[in-house]
């Protein structure tokens, strides 16, 4: 299966198409930076596609079509970044009998760059997650998850800077609130602070005392909900820096990426690619060479 719906966004208030100074011919004279980036969310252990019969998702998803495509599009591109927000594990007996381990072992080789938690990553509990780490060659990114005197100290960072094709990307986390999720044993004394108050502070740092080009934030908190509930949605809103949100937990498939306006008027794409590994997430996103932000294109497939 493959659904394509792209969205495009500028940086600049002067590119539109052949209506203003900046121009077209411009942009083509100019010597762009592009960057790729992969992403997905929620994809709970699926290692298989779905069953071959008629139910909605049959033979979609799974891990063999999802590394088809990322060395499709590697072999294709220059720049490549792939990511995951979270609920790597949970939802199918390899994860029962293996306790994360393939599903780190499989995402390490498609060269995972980063990850988060979800809560469902913690159904192992912590000693679990621990145990089945070892297998991950990727780092795990948990902002405003305090995990001091707890088995995983020092195991996760708080940010993370790639440098990709001269690009500074800057990655942070929001993630969601365990109690209610995850029962208290197998969270344990992990800390649970403001996802937006932490992932604004660490964007101004990025931005300002690192001076990351583009700010990526791995979320787990879900797209939108009908009450108060923070939400990718909330954090966009009331973001300052972020640039791009890769959101996660709440199942959600896009027909494009969401367009959010920032506390000061600056767009913040919102994106999540559904569940179960059925699509890939892409960004294509494209600088001067000032490293200047000018667009992005997005879609799923």
């Amino acid at each position: 299966m493959k659904r394509r719906n792209f969205l495009k966004t500028t940086g600049l208030a002067t590119i539109a198409l052949g209506t203003n100074a900046f121009g077209i011919g411009n942009i083509l004279d100019t010597n762009l930076k592009k960057l790729t980036i992969l992403h997905t969310n929620d994809w709970h252990s699926r290692i298989e596609p779905f069953p071959v019969d008629k139910s909605r998702n049959s033979n979609k998803g799974g891990a063999a079509r999802r590394a088809g495509l990322i060395d499709k599009i590697r072999k294709e591109e220059s720049n490549v970044l792939l990511f995951d927000a979270g609920d790597i594990f949970q939802g199918t007996p390899y994860f029962n009998y293996f306790g994360g381990e393939l599903e780190f072992k499989l995402m390490s080789d498609m060269g995972y760059d980063a990850a988060t938690m979800g809560n469902h990553d913690f159904d192992g509990g912590m000693d679990g997650f621990k145990k089945a780490q070892k297998y991950a060659n990727f780092d795990f990114i948990t902002t405003n998850y305090d995990f001091t005197n707890t088995i995983l100290e020092g195991r996760t960072k708080k940010y993370k800077i790639i440098n990709a094709g001269g690009i500074k990307v800057g990655l942070l986390s929001a993630n969601i609130e365990l109690s209610g999720l995850v029962g208290a044993k197998l969270y344990k004394e992990t800390k649970y602070l403001d996802p937006i108050e932490l992932a604004n502070n660490m964007a101004d740092k990025l931005k300002n005392e690192y001076n990351c080009d583009y700010i990526i934030c791995l979320s787990h908190l879900g797209y939108k909900y009908k009450n108060d509930k923070v939400s990718d949605v909330t954090l966009a809103s009331q973001s300052k820096n972020i640039d791009l949100i890769i959101g996660g937990h709440t199942h959600t498939f896009m027909k494009k990426p969401d367009e959010v306006l920032n506390i000061n008027g600056k767009k913040v794409i919102v994106t999540q690619a559904g569940w179960a590994g059925i699509l890939l997430g892409r960004l294509d996103v494209y600088f001067d060479k000032k490293k200047r932000f000018l667009w992005s294109e997005g879609e799923y497939v």
